[in-house]
């Protein structure tokens, strides 16, 4: 079949989905209660549902009252019998697949279960929603004319007990419907490859002779890779590689830090960016227009979604509410019920609304991975406004960092420390400290009021990184590739201890 009559019946067929779409847009409420109950209705004979009589449960005050939060450590016995393949009691559907999670908020790896429903109805329907909206957009597109670049992480999958774990991409590569295989470079066997540098290297040499028209993947390991194709070619531009590449497709981590990087080696203004929120637990959200920073918040994805306000979280006043109930500019933790058994589940994720008709959110940063020592209440979000900021100001590049809280001593003030990897550093490191300073005082007033007058605080203390430091820790960690990546702030020292002793 020619390659423009496939592009033409990929569009129309990915069109059709945007009435869908428009749907749950204009009846949200009634779109996620429907699935709750759905999701209960199913479940109601596993040993979860037995343990909290579902079939008593008639509405969200029944949901809400009845099942009770929980975080992975209190599923993780359920999810070790499924592992050792016991079936129906997360989920009806026998469940073969887990996702083995980064480990970036503890040391223990997590095993995320993976249903079919969740597999079909969420992560597959999200990566052609997200072609949709892209084809939506871009009228002119021809972006099945050639292969997209996918980059996933680097471990293999494993088989135990009639089941089989592995990082979510691994997953979902070897899963990969055909449709999308007959579209994506590189090769299955590259794409599982479980060393990273013998991986990296294999995608270079198989890439560079297709030609690419979108990309996809973790921004700084995308980087790493397009990096290392220019090596190769000896190319200034990757556009003189691949001529008609138009997209990006990125998520894992937030994208502000990387786009001066990207925009050097792709420079092209009509070249696409566009940002999805996906997880081991579920596919959210999807960047909806052109140049826009707002994610459309997914809600037919078989996920049904409550907040905590962070105000509120982890406190004997934490509050817990539906979608319905949300308000813009508010920081929220994320809960979620889905069609692969995590009941009232946090992933541990914060967001922000923008808007509530349509619902679209930013990522702030994870729950645990703040500073809130001294009541900063420093949030990533805060911490990348304020770095990009510096930046601006002082003419430098940043490739990774991470900080960490310096306790008080005695009569010393406490303090945040950071290492900070530049790709260009700046002439003057002390004007660089001084404008970050400046800059997390203007993005955040309750930093501002610690840092007022050294009342709480000392300005910060920043170590600027030798080259590669941090792709030598999480080597070192075997880390590298996929969603791993040092946790950019921490309210403990472990981290950046760790790679002071290395630097």
């Amino acid at each position: 079949m020619p390659i423009p009559l496939v592009h033409s019946i990929a569009s129309w067929f990915l069109k059709k989905r945007i009435h869908q779409m428009e749907l749950f847009m204009k009846y949200p409420a009634e779109v996620q209660e429907e699935l709750r109950a759905k999701l209960i209705d199913k479940a109601k004979d596993t040993e979860i549902g037995k343990k909290y009589d579902f079939r008593s449960i008639r509405s969200y005050n029944d949901f809400a009252q009845t099942i009770p939060i929980s975080s992975y450590e209190e599923n993780q016995a359920y999810i070790e019998r499924s592992r050792k393949g016991e079936s129906n009691i997360l989920w009806p559907t026998p469940i073969k697949w887990f996702a083995q999670s980064s480990g970036t908020t503890n040391a223990r790896s997590k095993y995320i279960p993976v249903s079919p429903e969740s597999l079909e109805d969420c992560h597959y329907a999200a990566s052609k929603d997200l072609l949709c909206m892209y084809l939506n957009n871009n009228e002119g597109s021809h972006l099945f004319s050639g292969k997209g670049l996918r980059l996933g992480g680097s471990k293999q999958l494993y088989q135990d007990n009639g089941t089989v774990y592995g990082d979510l991409s691994a997953i979902l590569i070897d899963n990969m419907p055909f449709w999308a295989e007959f579209s994506s470079t590189p090769n299955h066997d590259i794409s599982l490859l479980s060393d990273w540098e013998v991986k990296m290297q294999a995608i270079v040499d198989e890439t560079i002779q297709q030609d690419v028209t979108s990309l996809a993947g973790v921004p700084s390991w995308m980087l790493v890779l397009l990096n290392n194709v220019l090596e190769t070619t000896g190319k200034d531009s990757i556009l003189d590689i691949w001529p008609n590449l138009e997209v990006y497709f990125h998520g894992g981590v937030n994208f502000d830090p990387y786009l001066n990087q990207y925009q050097k080696i792709i420079p092209s203004d009509s070249f696409k960016y566009y940002e999805i929120y996906n997880a081991s637990e579920g596919f959210f959200a999807i960047q909806g227009q052109n140049d826009s920073k707002d994610l459309l918040l997914m809600l037919d994805y078989g996920i049904f979604y409550e907040f905590i306000p962070m105000n509120t979280y982890g406190t004997l006043d934490q509050k817990i509410i539906p979608l319905s109930e949300v308000e813009a500019g508010v920081n929220y933790a994320i809960v979620i019920t889905t069609n692969a058994g995590l009941w009232r589940y946090k992933i541990g994720d914060t967001v922000r609304f923008t808007s509530t008709s349509p619902y679209k959110i930013k990522v702030t940063g994870r729950t645990k991975h703040h500073i809130n020592v001294f009541g900063e209440e420093l949030i990533i979000e805060n911490a990348e406004q304020a770095l990009k900021k510096a930046t601006l100001e002082t003419g430098c590049e940043i490739k990774d960092y991470t900080a960490a809280p310096i306790f008080m001593d005695g009569k010393e003030k406490g303090a945040h420390e950071w290492v900070i990897e530049f790709k260009n550093p700046p002439e003057d490191m002390t004007l660089f400290n001084t404008q970050l300073d400046l800059a997390l005082q203007e993005v955040n007033s309750d930093y501002q009021a610690k840092r007022f007058n050294n009342t709480t605080l000392n300005a910060p203390k920043i170590h600027a990184a030798r080259e590669n430091l941090f792709y030598d820790w999480l080597r070192e960690n075997n880390k590298l590739g996929g969603q791993h990546k040092v946790p950019r702030l921490s309210n403990k020292r472990d981290f950046i201890e760790a790679l002071l002793h290395i630097n």
